[in-house]
């Protein structure tokens, strides 16, 4: 299987990016192919809505979300990483999500979909309104579904991550994809 791990924090060495090569390095363990792209030093504009993009399945705005856009096209599993803040995805992540919109219309092969989730606070609740967020997102793709997700909280300064119990399910889940 082809699997796309999007890592959406901007910053370096940071607890979202952990997850994102702990799940990819889970799914090549597994045997699949796994890629992680990350967001950072990326230029993603937002969505115009302008919707030229249901008739040609191409972005009219050239920058860098194109690319990443057709990685997700051609992809069987993608997994999105990122921190928690104010209660919600990353603005970055968001903005990709509405640049994915080419994807409604093709031919998409995803239909297995992630949320690696990381925030200061420790609260079960906190990454809720982020995985109500890409659930919104998958319910769009009738093929696809909201496989699964990993939340590491009580993680804030870069780095902070290290030995957290999520990294080890981030691993395992990457191993489980396509079971």
């Amino acid at each position: 299987m082809n699997v796309l791990v999007i890592s959406t924090s901007l910053r370096p060495t940071s607890n979202s990016d952990a997850l994102a090569r702990e799940f990819a390095r889970g799914a090549a363990d597994a045997g699949h192919k796994a890629e992680v792209v990350s967001l950072r030093g990326k230029k993603i504009e937002f969505c115009k809505g302008c919707f030229a993009c249901q008739q040609t399945q191409k972005c009219v705005i050239k920058d860098d979300a194109p690319a990443i856009v057709a990685k997700m096209h051609d992809a069987d599993v993608i997994a999105f990483a990122t921190p928690i803040y104010y209660y919600e995805m990353s603005g970055q992540l968001k903005t990709l999500l509405d640049r994915a919109n080419p994807l409604y219309t093709s031919d998409y092969k995803f239909s297995s979909i992630y949320m690696l989730t990381t925030a200061a606070e420790d609260e079960a609740f906190v990454p809720g309104r982020a995985v109500a967020g890409l659930t919104g997102w998958v319910d769009c793709f009738e093929r696809a579904k909201l496989a699964g997700t990993v939340f590491a909280g009580g993680v804030n300064e870069m780095g902070e991550i290290e030995g957290h119990k999520a990294l080890g399910e981030a691993h395992e889940m990457g191993k489980s994809v396509g079971e």
